[in-house]
C-alpha cells in the first residue's frame, strides 16, 4: 500500500508539471555594432524569452541570417543554451559581417544612403528551436531595427 501512494505521488507531481508548455519568445532587441575591426563588423541582439516550465530544455539558433540595408551579410553564431526554469532570460546573438561584402558593388547605393544618414538598417530573420524531454518548438525570428553609425 505504501508503495502504491508513493507511485501515485510521483505520478500525479510528474504528470502536473508545465513541461509541455513551451517557453514565450518575446522578440528580438538590442541590436548594435559591438566592435569594428579592419576585417569585419561584429553585431549582436539578444532574443528574449520567458520560460514558465519547472524544468529547463534547450535553445538551438539555426539559420538565422543578418541582413543590412536589404542585402544579406552573415549568419548568427551561437552555441546551444540551456534554458534556465521559471525565469525570464534572454540568449546572445552574435554575427561577424565581412567588411568587403559591406562595401561591395552591389551594396554601393543603400551604403551611401547609410553614410549620409548614419544609419543601417539591420534585420535578423531565421528560426530558433527549444527541445526538452521529446517535445519540441520552433520560433520565428524576424526583427529589423535601424542602428546609428558611429
Amino acid at each position: 500500500m505504501k508503495r502504491v501512494i508513493i507511485l501515485s505521488t510521483i505520478l500525479l507531481t510528474f504528470f502536473n508539471c508545465s513541461v509541455n508548455e513551451k517557453p514565450e519568445f518575446l522578440g528580438v532587441e538590442n541590436i548594435k555594432i559591438l566592435e569594428s575591426t579592419p576585417e569585419f563588423i561584429i553585431l549582436t541582439a539578444d532574443a528574449l524569452f520567458e520560460n514558465p516550465n519547472i524544468i529547463g530544455g534547450e535553445l538551438e539558433v539555426t539559420g538565422i541570417k543578418v541582413f543590412v540595408n536589404d542585402s544579406e551579410m552573415a549568419s548568427v553564431t551561437s552555441n546551444n543554451f540551456e534554458v534556465p526554469a521559471k525565469t525570464d532570460f534572454s540568449i546572445p546573438l552574435t554575427a561577424n559581417v565581412p567588411i568587403d561584402r559591406i562595401f561591395g558593388d552591389d551594396n554601393l547605393s543603400s551604403l551611401i544612403g547609410s553614410l549620409l544618414t548614419k544609419k543601417i538598417t539591420v534585420q535578423y530573420k531565421g528560426i530558433i528551436n527549444y527541445k526538452v524531454l521529446g517535445f519540441s518548438h520552433t520560433y520565428a525570428v524576424d526583427k529589423t531595427e535601424e542602428v546609428k553609425i558611429k
